[in-house]
């Protein structure tokens, strides 16, 4: 944790308001992802940033024999930080690329993770190389959810299921599988 501490203070990886609340409020909070998942062993996190819930996955999926993260952060700063957290997992690769440059560089995921990333209608945008070829978003989401879902609905067609989280009493964990285009957005 010490050493998350001096790389937050050189490249601001969270809100230092929230250091102190550090396990629960980032580590917790990623690992609730694994249980919703059990048994999936391709994953992919869009935006890894500060390594939640990234890295925190790393760390859990090297008990499922198999299992390998794909941490996707432009940040190069991060990018290196990322590299440093997640060197000796054995599951976990980094890449220093924008994700709109990803779609078919990475072996398609079956769970696509993200975290204070972007707005539910943008998000679903990154993400849907790989949520429309079968892949499952599972989102972290705070009390403002709901409109981000009726923004969504103008440009995609989704099924959801809200997993109340068991960290933050107003965040949800959204899971959307099978992503498409809504009809207005596909122009019909």
């Amino acid at each position: 944790m010490l050493a998350f501490v001096k790389w937050n203070a050189r490249i601001n990886l969270v809100a230092s308001s929230t250091i102190d609340d550090l396990w629960s409020r980032h580590v917790l909070d990623s690992a609730q992802l694994a249980r919703l998942a059990p048994n999936e062993l391709r994953w992919l996190d869009l935006g890894s940033g500060g390594g939640f819930p990234g890295v925190v996955l790393a760390i859990l999926l090297r008990e499922r024999p198999g299992a390998r993260i794909d941490l996707v952060e432009s940040n190069r700063k991060k990018a290196a930080f990322l590299q440093s957290a997640v060197g000796g997992t054995g599951v976990a690769s980094v890449h220093a690329r924008r994700i709109e440059d990803l779609p078919g560089v990475i072996a398609a995921p079956q769970v696509v993770t993200a975290r204070a990333l972007a707005a539910l209608p943008k998000l679903l945008d990154l993400a849907s190389p790989w949520l429309t070829a079968g892949a499952r978003g599972l989102f972290h989401k705070g009390r403002d959810y709901r409109s981000e879902l009726e923004e969504s609905a103008d440009h995609w067609r989704f099924d959801l299921v809200e997993h109340r989280s068991r960290i933050e009493p107003e965040g949800v964990i959204l899971d959307i599988r099978n992503l498409e285009p809504s009809r207005r957005a596909a122009g019909g």
